[in-house]
């Protein structure tokens, strides 16, 4: 039999009728037998009880994981956000701050970064992990690197020659260094009665003095400003009337402390001011009155003698004062420092030294030569540029900071 070809253009040929007779004979099927009835299914009574399993317990889910087959947290859940009550602002966030950064101890920490590296990094690099054999060539090498904090020549000579007494042919520890340093400048800085001297009775006339550019003028306004958040009525005498800026500077500094000020002509006798401003202090009650002098380098002779006279114009009008003569130095100054105390030291009587932009150098250890030399207490030392930031010296927090003690 040929098949046909569906692609072919010959029609399809015609079934033959034998053939088709033939197939439907082949295609018969016999006759089936019937299928047999199935039983009755039983009633449900009558099926024997399913063997039941146990139930599973569920699967843990899975943490998803990331690229590198680490587990991902889940997210934390969103705060929500306070809602303020209807007819009223917000409020803001408190601003809060490490605990290192709102104490006296980081304030110092921050301020003697260069000072605490010298006694901690470049020191520890000098002993070394396992010490360091103490002959003449270490406390030469100890002597400068205590030179380079400021400190001075007669202190860095103390702690040498202390490492030399107790250590001298034997190693010595970092740790055993540190000590033998802390103790020699705690006996050089401790300080007794180093806050500010008060008058018995009356006003109490404060003094200033310095050199152009060490924050004479800015340290003044701190004063006023503390003597004002506690409460005291303060007069501020504007002596420096050779330079303009400087009264115009102290006088947007009274008016924003509500404190009062007495001011003279540009290039008016700085000593008719400080009188004028003294008068006043006396005259209306007055608790503090903060007298500005013209800045002036220490080997000005003529301008030196000046402060002395403004010194007795002062005692004439109150007996005992001025009760205070702060010099204000500049703690970028380092060893220059010394010889402005120095010099005003002898001409002023200075009582007490103001260390201003401490937080400017972080090298403080210039206070360390002027308290053993000239007995001069640190009163306050300048740690910002906020009428604020000026607080009352500590020495233990100072120590600490320069030998990263935590406080």
């Amino acid at each position: 039999m040929a098949f046909w070809n569906p692609f072919s253009r010959k029609k399809k040929p015609a079934p033959d009728p034998a053939q088709e007779s033939a197939v439907d004979k082949a295609e018969a099927m016999p006759e089936l037998a019937p299928v047999p009835e199935l039983p009755a299914v039983p009633e449900k009574a009558d099926l024997p009880e399913l063997i039941t399993e146990p139930e599973l317990a569920p699967v843990p889910e899975m943490p998803a994981l990331s690229a590198y087959g680490t587990p991902i947290p889940p997210p934390k859940p969103e705060t929500p956000r306070p809602v303020a009550k209807a007819g009223t602002a917000p409020s803001k966030p408190e601003l809060g701050s490490p605990a290192k950064k709102t104490g006296m101890f980081g304030k110092f920490r921050s301020a003697l970064q260069k000072t605490v590296q010298i006694l901690n990094t470049d020191i520890r690099d000098l002993v070394g992990k396992e010490g360091r054999l103490v002959d003449d060539a270490f406390l030469d090498e100890l002597f400068t690197h205590l030179v380079k904090t400021d400190m001075g020549i007669r202190p860095a000579g103390r702690i040498r020659d202390q490492i030399k007494a107790d250590f001298r042919g034997r190693k010595v520890l970092m740790e055993d260094l540190q000590a033998a340093a802390r103790e020699t400048i705690y006996e050089i800085m401790h300080q007794e009665n180093a806050g500010i001297q008060f008058a018995d009775s009356g006003t109490t006339v404060i003094m200033v003095v310095g050199v152009n550019g060490s924050g004479k003028t800015t340290s003044i306004a701190k004063l006023a400003s503390r003597f004002v958040g506690e409460g005291k009525k303060v007069v501020l005498g504007a002596g420096d009337t050779f330079r303009a800026a400087a009264v115009e500077q102290l006088s947007i500094w009274a008016e924003r402390l509500g404190a009062e000020i007495v001011t003279g002509k540009p290039g008016a006798d700085p000593a008719s001011v400080a009188y004028r401003a003294v008068e006043s202090a006396r005259d209306t009650g007055a608790d503090i009155c903060i007298v500005d002098t013209a800045g002036r380098l220490q080997t000005q002779t003529n301008l030196m003698d000046e402060l002395g006279r403004i010194r007795r114009v002062i005692g004439k009008l109150i007996p005992g004062a001025p009760h205070e003569v702060l010099l204000v130095l500049d703690a970028t100054a380092g060893q220059n420092g010394l010889s402005q105390a120095r010099g005003f030291s002898e001409a002023a009587n200075c009582t007490g030294i103001v260390l201003a932009k401490l937080d400017g150098t972080a090298r403080g250890g210039v206070a360390i030569p002027i308290r053993e030399e000239f007995n001069l207490p640190v009163k306050f030392v300048g740690l910002g540029e906020k009428a604020t930031d000026l607080f009352p010296f500590d020495v233990e927090n100072y120590i600490r900071a320069l030998f990263e003690i935590p406080g």
